[in-house]
């Protein structure tokens, strides 16, 4: 892919973005970056940027010639339906992401592993890039989990292994990306802000497998009902995973709550209660991580003993400490409420549970259902607080509790936490009503327990 001296329009600045633009540059092309941002809200990131040539700016609106750009690259943040990226579609200029970008010019044929779903994304992503350390493979783990795929290009070669965790944001902008095995982890309600339509979302999800083919493999969750009705779109070879049922072919939770892999011999690979994460959501992540592994050929015993030790990510029920007998955890990475559901059922002691973000269309009742069987007391903060209030009042939640700021949820939650209660920040809602990401409302959280006394 030559892109020297050709004219590159970068729409949204962001991580992805910065990568992108120092990566475009190198390969000599003429860089417009747009963003609708002013410029005194992007000073942190034009510093990152400000001894690179051949660049123009336009920020704060978005350029009204596009006529010589001969290609755009879009960041994940930038819905595809602006009327702004509508016209360039209309000009037939060709849009492409970072992760389709990042594709073409790794020339050196590395193996991708792509992984999506609603949840369990990061946790089986992360875990199946430790499989591959373990397995001395020379391993990156890229994309939503933080890291632009971007930055491997100059590094990767055929040995390499990219272990690609991707958004539905990110899939709507790939065009030949074809991930040697993809993983389909589970559909819920979500971003429906942007997708409008859970059809629409899970359109965008299932592009993930829309360019393999039968040398390839994808993995795919049987016990979801949208992810398996997806098999007939599927050219690759479909390998299903469930803890409900047991297959013919796949791996699957047996009778005695062993994990059992079943393709061209049977293998048991180990009990789930050897398994180090908690959960049924891990358990699929688990087992969908060992699947991928293992058709890529990695060691058995490697597998194992990854799943025995791995430890959680960060910001996805971390353990942050003790305090007078109350457990603080810190599962800012929940951004749904399918995820908060989860959360909820890992934990037999009561909770007092701290929610609320922005609004991304989501429901709440299911999740405060369930809730309602061990979350003695609801701390809410943000854009959707009185949304979350007004729905437990229905669903008979008596103590409710409203927090400004992270500092006074965490507070208020101590002062009315009894001993062997847990204090789960969950939030069910995305971060960007009151932080950059979830990992800065994370690291608040874990900020506020440790300077409790």
């Amino acid at each position: 892919m030559n892109l020297n001296g050709k004219k590159v329009l970068l729409v949204g600045l962001a991580k992805t973005g910065i990568s992108t633009i120092k990566h475009l540059n190198k390969l000599g092309a003429n860089i417009i970056v747009n963003d609708i941002k002013e410029k005194e809200k992007l000073e942190d990131i034009l510093n990152e940027l400000k001894d690179l040539d051949n660049i123009e700016y336009i920020l704060g609106y978005h350029p009204e010639n596009i006529d010589d750009i001969e290609l755009v690259v879009v960041s994940p943040g930038v819905p595809l339906d602006l009327p702004f990226i509508l016209k360039i579609k209309e000009k037939n200029i060709e849009l492409i992401g970072e992760v389709e970008l990042a594709y073409r010019l790794s020339t050196n044929n590395p193996v991708f592993i792509g992984i999506t779903g609603t949840n369990g994304k990061t946790t089986t992503t992360s875990l199946v890039g430790e499989i591959f350390k373990a397995n001395s493979n020379d391993t990156y783990i890229v994309g939503n989990i933080g890291n632009p795929v971007i930055d491997t290009v100059e590094v990767t070669t055929k040995d390499s292994v990219l272990v690609t965790e991707l958004s539905s944001f990110q899939l709507e902008s790939i065009d030949t990306f074809k991930p040697r095995v993809s993983a389909i982890l589970n559909f819920t309600e979500d971003h429906l802000n942007r997708h409008h339509t859970m059809k629409n979302y899970i359109q965008a999800k299932s592009r993930i497998f829309m360019n393999q083919d039968e040398e390839d493999f994808a993995i795919l969750n049987y016990d979801d009902e949208n992810v398996r009705a997806l098999e007939d779109k599927v050219k690759a070879k479909k390998i299903f995973f469930s803890r409900t049922t047991e297959l013919k072919e796949g791996i699957f939770l047996d009778k005695n709550n062993n994990i059992v892999i079943r393709l061209d011999k049977e293998i048991v690979l180990l009990n789930k209660d050897e398994l180090s994460l908690p959960g049924n959501h891990n358990l699929e992540n688990c087992m969908a991580a060992a699947m991928i592994a293992y058709v890529l050929k990695v060691d058995i015993e490697v597998i194992r003993k990854v799943l025995k030790t791995f430890k959680a990510v960060e910001h996805r029920q971390e353990y942050v400490k003790t305090l007078n007998g109350v457990t603080f955890v810190n599962d800012s990475k929940a951004t749904n409420p399918d995820s908060s559901i989860k959360a909820v059922q890992s934990y037999k002691e009561p909770i007092i549970l701290i929610a609320g973000g922005m609004d991304k269309k989501s429901t709440f009742d299911e999740f405060l259902e369930v809730a309602k069987e061990n979350v003695k007391a609801l701390v809410l903060l943000g854009e959707t607080a009185n949304l979350i209030k007004e729905c437990a009042i229905k669903k008979g939640f008596k103590e409710i509790y409203l927090a400004k700021d992270m500092e006074e949820a965490v507070n208020t939650s101590y002062k009315i936490a009894k001993e062997n209660d847990v204090v789960l920040l969950s939030p069910a809602c995305a971060s960007w009503d009151m932080y950059k990401s979830y990992e800065v409302r994370g690291n608040d959280f874990k900020d506020n327990v440790n300077k409790l006394k």
